[in-house]
């Protein structure tokens, strides 16, 4: 070739060249059915590697795309998905995308209750998910309160943010109010909050839902069985908010009025976004101060959290570091005086939707019975309730290993600490009750008994008492009187729990063409403690109640201190619990789903776990000295501390069992699956099994493992229009150890009963349904018919004293089991057009049987819960809700009789005739609040 003709020749060549390999891109952007955009949706094409998400104008762009026919994929959580085939020959492409809802997110991929992503669609397993845009609007009230929402989950949050119980399917029998969530895992994030529970530390303590959360996936018992340490029941996962390509937040205030006009203001934020190099972050939290939904003299709560995740993302795979600080007082409610056993209504000036009866405010020194000799003290003050705090920190990677292995790997360490300083009981204690006079711990406190306003110091009542032990009346002396001619039967409650925990998960997967394989390991060790000490308080008997200073003054005779100046008396005597543990849990697990054809998928799985709980708890003797703690004979209030003998006793047991859960997923087409479940799980006992069950005596012998067996049918199916699920149940709860608290009124003791070994059995149907007749409404209907029995069930009645020669165990077998409605639902309907937005929703709860002797039924109740919301501009928007609009008086539990130490059981039908006016106490539904947020995402 001539070289001058060359240059012309390369030249061709290369235009030539750059016309076959022209590059090509996708742009497009993606909104919603209100023309609003959606940022951080993932857009996937293939062939090839090319991804991206939508920027904050829900735009995207693929680039350098040779010519071709492609498939182009676009999700986002509570979407129905989209996919298109798109071919470029000489031009780029543009599309404009309309993500369609789908409401009860069918096609969303979760991670919970099953070994690999799956969509709900295709799982094996009844589960239900709440997305971010309809968690922002239930966060108030807490995890509980939150989780009404979720299909054929029974849940408890009268006594407010803690001291809930959440259970399914009639497996409930050992979900105490002091123990609610005995068989379910709350997790964050996949792991649980806490690895142990026992009384008044469980894991709702240490959880609170904000801003941060981006999604709760929840699990019905079934798989359960096999995916979680120890807890059959259920798993509610509240999974953090995940990396996004494109930096941004949110920030939302709010306001609120609750019950009686008592104001509650929070703040929510978090912000995240990609850090260069593949890093991304996300850190956010709340801070909020709450007067409380019922009548106190003091701030109910205070505090919040932050929390934050830093992942870096690899071609393989990733890892993520995250972390968690919650420092957090918050209180609970207890119960309220009712009467009239059929139609109960507020007894003794009381309210259902005002009255707290909780001890005022003060702040008291005590003498820790730990350390007399030191002189040392604890501080009690009521306004504080439980001062929750948790560090945790963790670290989580998931790497491709090649050949179609993986490995997963989450790690996390917390160091916990609840320290309780409120009230516990609030029962009616008449004057002419000698118990009125001898909880002080004084020996005979006869005569005239002088009752002083703690505060003011003003007296309120004069009486003599000289009459009571021979069954008279007293009298009063003067004008003064007390409410109700009673007091409240109270005592002081001071708990100080830690724990440090470890706790990981991992898993290793292999793909092939007919099976997904994983098998792994799952740890968890814990080592805590626990200190209680109990005193009793005097304090009147009324709404508002006030505490009382109490002096014993006869005539001629030194003036008696029956209580402290704050209106404690017998100081320590009442409990005393010094205990400490370590549990190590260790479970392996394997599990196939294997494909039997297109459409058929069978999983089988297995999961051995072993338990081992070692410890110690002391035993208790009163400190003696003359005239008390503080040698004072006529400080009486002192005179019965409780205090270590130096003996203690040891537990070391071992647990060890093998669960199981096989299902079928048949495929009907790309809309509609059939699945069947039969599992088979353990629940190993709490470690209230031995610091509550053993009082003075060794701990010879090891709990019982409840078993728990279920079956499950299943359908879920998806229309344009219509969504739903449907599950079938059968559960049955087998060894369930059941202790009673007790009270001695003769000597002031507290214990427990023996321990009665029962079963239970439950039939159901759970469903989640969801119509959107336009695109701007949409129709919700989710619940539960059930019908639980105890089919085995016996109960210890000590006739109120420690000694056995008149006790008695009552049968109860055949009758239907407590707290489990026959009918619970939730109905809403939802608007979202233009700027405007809002919901209706309808909260049902059906009777309950108050006890197993079913003598007492706690009424149906229904609550509405509203809102509407207007978006101002693009970053901001307002909205307006009020939860229990019209102020239900609902129950939701039941204590038993209105005496101190009394229990639900107390109640039988034989009492409730012999005792028609008898009042009794019931702990009604929370009142209305109203609230007003702003929010602003930038």
């Amino acid at each position: 070739m001539p070289k001058v003709l060359f240059p012309f020749f390369l030249f061709v060549v290369l235009l030539a060249h750059n016309r076959v390999s022209a590059q090509y891109s996708i742009r497009g952007v993606v909104e919603d059915k209100a023309g609003q955009p959606y940022v951080g949706a993932h857009v996937k094409l293939v062939p090839g590697s090319y991804s991206t998400t939508t920027n904050d104008q829900g735009e995207f762009e693929l680039s350098n795309l040779k010519s071709g026919e492609y498939l182009l994929s676009i999700s986002y959580l509570g979407t129905k998905g989209y996919v298109e085939k798109i071919g470029i020959n000489t031009d780029d492409v543009h599309v404009d995308i309309v993500l369609k809802d789908d409401i009860l997110a069918l096609r969303t991929v979760v991670v919970t209750g099953t070994f690999e992503p799956r969509s709900k669609l295709s799982s094996s397993t009844a589960i239900s998910t709440l997305e971010a845009d309809g968690l922002k609007h239930r966060v108030l009230g807490g995890t509980a309160n939150l989780l009404q929402a979720i299909p054929g989950t029974f849940t408890d949050a009268s006594a407010g943010e803690v001291f809930t119980k959440v259970y399914t399917r009639g497996i409930s029998a050992s979900a105490e109010d002091d123990m609610g969530w005995y068989y379910v895992s709350l997790q964050e994030d996949g792991l649980p909050v806490s690895l142990v529970q026992h009384s008044y530390y469980g894991p709702d303590i240490f959880h609170r839902t904000d801003i941060y959360t981006d999604r709760v996936e929840a699990i019905r018992g079934g798989s359960a069985a096999i995916t979680a340490l120890n807890a059959p029941g259920g798993i509610y996962n509240f999974i953090s908010k995940g990396p996004s390509d494109v930096f941004g937040g949110e920030i939302r205030i709010q306001g609120g009025l609750q019950g009686d006009n008592n104001p509650m203001s929070r703040i929510d934020g978090r912000f995240g976004g990609p850090m260069g190099n593949h890093w991304f972050f996300n850190i956010g939290g709340h801070y909020r101060k709450d007067e409380g939904a019922r009548n106190t003299d003091f701030t109910f709560s205070k505090g919040g959290q932050l929390r934050f995740n830093l992942m870096k993302k690899h071609e393989k795979g990733f890892i993520k570091f995250y972390g968690k600080l919650l420092d957090d007082f918050t209180n609970r409610y207890t119960g309220v005086a009712a009467k009239n056993w059929d139609d109960p209504v507020a007894a003794y000036g009381q309210d259902f939707n005002t009255t707290a009866l909780l001890m005022p405010a003060f702040s008291a020194d005590v003498p820790d019975g730990r350390r007399l000799s030191e002189g040392a003290t604890n501080r009690f003050d009521p306004s504080q309730g439980v001062h929750a705090q948790d560090k945790a920190f963790g670290v989580e990677f998931l790497q491709d290993l090649g050949m179609d292995w993986s490995v997963r790997f989450n790690l996390k360490y917390s160091h916990k600490s609840a320290n309780w300083q409120t009230a516990i009981s609030n029962a009616f204690v008449s004057l002419d009750d000698p118990l009125a006079y001898f909880i002080s711990g004084a020996q005979f406190p006869v005569g005239q008994v002088v009752f002083n306003d703690a505060v003011s110091e003003e007296e309120l009542a004069r009486l003599d008492n000289s009459g009571i032990l021979s069954g008279e009346s007293f009298a009063y002396i003067g004008t003064g009187t007390l409410p109700y001619d009673a007091i409240m039967g109270t005592a002081s409650w001071l708990k100080q729990n830690k724990s440090d925990e470890w706790m990981n998960k991992m898993t290793i997967r292999k793909l092939t063409d007919n099976h997904d394989i994983t098998f792994g390991l799952g740890l968890g060790f814990s080592n805590t403690s626990l200190f209680t000490q109990g005193s009793f308080g005097y304090v009147t008997y009324e709404p508002n109640p006030r505490m009382l200073q109490v002096t014993l003054e006869n005539p001629g005779q030194p003036v008696i201190a029956l209580s402290d100046s704050n209106g404690l008396s017998n100081y320590g005597g009442l409990f005393f619990d010094n205990a400490r543990a370590d549990v190590a849990q260790v479970a392996f697990f394997a599990n196939d789903r294997w494909k039997l054809s297109d459409r058929l998928h069978i999983d089988i799985g297995l999961r051995y776990e072993s338990m081992g709980h070692k410890g110690s708890k002391d035993q208790a003797v009163p400190f003696e000295r003359e005239g008390g703690y503080d040698g004072n004979p006529i400080t009486d209030y002192d005179n019965g501390i409780l205090m270590p003998s130096g003996e203690r006793d040891s537990f070391d047991f071992k647990y060890d069992y093998l669960s199981y859960s096989t299902a079928l997923n048949y495929a009907v087409n790309d809309h509609t699956s059939i699945f069947g479940r039969f599992s088979s799980g353990n629940k190993a006992p709490e470690l209230n099994y031995y610091f509550n069950n053993f009082s003075g005596v060794p701990i010879n012998q090891k709990g019982q493992v409840q078993e728990i067996n279920q079956l499950e049918m299943g359908f879920k199916g998806q229309t344009n229009q219509f969504s739903v699920m449907a599950t079938a149940f059968w559960s049955q709860l087998r060894n369930i150890g059941i202790a009673d608290f007790q009270f001695d009124p003769d000597d002031g003791s507290v214990f427990y009963a023996p321990v009665q070994f029962n079963d239970s059995r439950t039939v159901g149907i759970e469903w989640e349904s969801a119509y959107t007749p336009l695109s701007y409404l949409a129709f919700t209907f989710n619940g539960a018919l059930q019908n639980a029995k105890a089919t085995q069930w016996t109960v210890y009645d000590a006739s109120d004293s420690v000694d056995r020669s008149d006790d008695v165990v009552l049968d109860y077998s055949g009758n239907t089991l407590a707290f489990n409605p026959k009918i619970m639902f939730n109905l809403g309907v939802a608007y979202n057009k233009d700027k405007w937005n809002g919901y209706y929703r309808w909260h049902f709860m059906g009777e309950r049987e108050g006890n197993v002797a079913n003598a007492f039924q706690l009424p149906a109740y229904s609550i509405f819960n509203t809102g509407v919301g207007f978006q101002i501009n693009n970053n901001l928007s307002a909205h307006l809700e009020v939860n229990n609009l019209f102020n239900s008086g609902g129950l939701a539990n039941f204590y038993g009789p209105n005496n101190f130490g009394a229990s639900a059981n107390s109640a039988t039908a034989d009492y409730i005739q012999a005792n028609p006016d008898a009042s009794f106490i019931v702990v009604p539904v929370l009142p209305r609040g109203t609230y007003l947020s702003l929010d602003y995402k930038f």
